[in-house]
């Protein structure tokens, strides 16, 4: 196969020579080293010295780097090596979506956010990320959905100061900042890199005693679908021609990746990094069922992203996560 390169062509970067952030290498890995890992999911709870607490300010969100740069720089050599045999599928499953309690959508916003829809921020590296996230039913009440490189290195270590910011626009958090407390992928992500298992879940602690699903309501998921579906997908995508300021989407009929370099399928897209974790749904709306996550784009295919197939072992990160 001749070598193509991933790079910024969706959200920016997977163009294929494994490099890891400044500062992430081993010495990194080990000062925040999983806590739990069973049957190929792995879960890392966030000590309390390492949570978001004040640190977010709106100054630090907006000079967040874009999460697309995590998966940047990849040889195809090392993308092969890491490639995934066919991502096991199950019986399908879809779990519905969680209503909020209370209806609290701002008046100021409800035109153009959605509420269980938002911004991730995060540090790996000594460096300060941003992607997107949506929050998922769960028995906990308190989980949120992104891509795998915004909780994990791939392979490499977890992100710390993870918080939530549902509903974001223009530099406002009108559900206030939710601090992650586990962060959860599957093991063919935090130890091998491969991207076809590009999909991660945070836990997020209550705020004021109330738990994140009754504030802003949840989506349901599913997984072991049919491939092929159509979707409507959704982001913050923030390298240029984007700000990251408003929610963005996409929708289309998804397609295998045409270098078979991946499971993942790809849809018509030209959103940029940022975007990075936003939540696939399944159908024409945000009410649908989350199905994928925005993961990657090649230079080579424009204004196409890729999100992982959701297979039977993201379907058993995500029960790890939602527990």
């Amino acid at each position: 196969m001749t070598s193509k390169k991933i790079s910024c062509g969706v959200l920016g970067a997977l163009a294929l020579s494994v490099v890891l952030i400044s500062g992430s290498g081993a010495s990194a890995t080990a000062a925040n080293s999983p806590e739990l890992s069973s049957a190929g999911v792995t879960t890392w709870i966030v000590p309390q010295t390492q949570q978001g607490g004040n640190y977010w300010t709106a100054e630090r969100m907006k000079a967040a780097t874009p999460g697309d740069a995590l998966v940047a720089n990849r040889s195809s050599a090392a993308v092969k090596a890491a490639q995934s045999q066919p991502v096991t599928a199950g019986k399908s499953v879809s779990v519905p979506g969680q209503p909020a309690a209370k209806k609290a959508i701002p008046a100021a916003t409800q035109e153009s956010t959605v509420s269980h829809i938002g911004k991730v921020f995060f540090t790996l590296g000594g460096t300060d990320y941003v992607c997107s996230g949506n929050a998922i039913a769960a028995t906990n009440r308190s989980t949120v959905a992104t891509a795998g490189h915004c909780v994990n290195e791939g392979p490499g270590a977890f992100a710390t100061r993870w918080v939530f910011v549902p509903a974001y626009q223009n530099g406002t958090a009108p559900y206030g900042q939710w601090t992650a407390t586990a962060l959860t992928a599957p093991t063919r992500w935090t130890s091998g890199g491969d991207i076809s298992y590009d999909t991660g879940f945070a836990r997020v602690a209550p705020v004021n005693g109330t738990y994140l699903s009754n504030i802003v309501g949840a989506s349901g998921v599913s997984f072991n679908q049919a491939r092929g579906l159509t979707y409507k997908a959704f982001g913050y995508p923030a390298a240029a021609p984007f700000t990251g300021a408003t929610l963005q989407s996409c929708s289309g009929t998804a397609q295998p990746d045409p270098y078979g370099q991946s499971q993942s399928q790809g849809i018509p897209c030209d959103m940029t990094g940022g975007s990075s974790g936003g939540p696939w749904f399944i159908g024409s709306s945000s009410g649908g069922s989350q199905n994928s996550v925005n993961s990657f784009g090649y230079t080579s295919v424009p204004n196409t992203m890729f999100g992982p197939y959701w297979g039977s072992v993201i379907q058993s990160t995500y029960s790890s996560a939602a527990a």
